[in-house]
């Protein structure tokens, strides 16, 4: 809305003179009484708005609050071109866990228990980067354990080979070849 609109009410007809033909330019407590009347309606469609926008976003928002001894998932959401966790682009994990609530610190910020593989990572979140795990007795996840080097860095080797086949174009045939690895889980 522009300024114009939210103080008369209307939209602006010319920017040369504001008042209607006719008018009478105001002078002192007139002008006073006026301009204090036109702050309170501005102030009041502005709170008119400014509900309108919150019954919006208050849609979606929904207070999250965790114990300890919960299980959470981390939102770990890559930057464009970084690799993340082994995959690079849009097929990098959005979520990694679950993991194990230490401590709350206050209402929004808790302390979680990492894997020894990620030690150097700092263990407080937000709890907008935490996601709700519903724990499943059935559901047991096991950390596969890698071994890393001083450097961080692994030996990938190929453990079987799944699938071949060959990719013909137009003029040239590509063999292609389906590999498990050792430090990868599942096919």
């Amino acid at each position: 809305m522009a300024p114009y609109e939210a103080l008369y009410g209307r939209k602006c007809h010319s920017p040369i003179c504001w008042a209607k033909v006719g008018d009478r330019p105001l002078l002192g407590p007139e002008l006073v009484q006026e301009t204090t009347e036109n702050v309170k309606l501005i102030q009041q469609r502005l709170q008119i708005a400014q509900s309108c926008q919150k019954s919006y976003a208050d849609i979606r928002r929904r207070d999250r609050e965790y114990e300890v001894g919960d299980h959470v998932f981390i939102k770990v959401t890559p930057m464009k071109g970084q690799t993340q966790f082994g995959v690079k682009g849009k097929l990098a994990q959005r979520n990694i866990g679950p993991y194990k609530i230490l401590e709350k610190i206050n209402s929004v910020t808790y302390r979680v228990g990492l894997p020894p593989m990620m030690e150097n990572m700092h263990n407080v979140f937000h709890v907008s980067m935490l996601r709700d795990y519903l724990r499943d007795p059935l559901h047991v996840i096991e950390l596969a354990q890698v071994l890393l080097k001083d450097d961080y860095t692994y030996e990938e080797r190929p453990i079987q080979i799944i699938n071949r086949r060959i990719k013909r174009l137009r003029n040239k045939e590509i063999p292609l070849v389906k590999v498990d690895w050792q430090n990868h889980g599942g096919t």
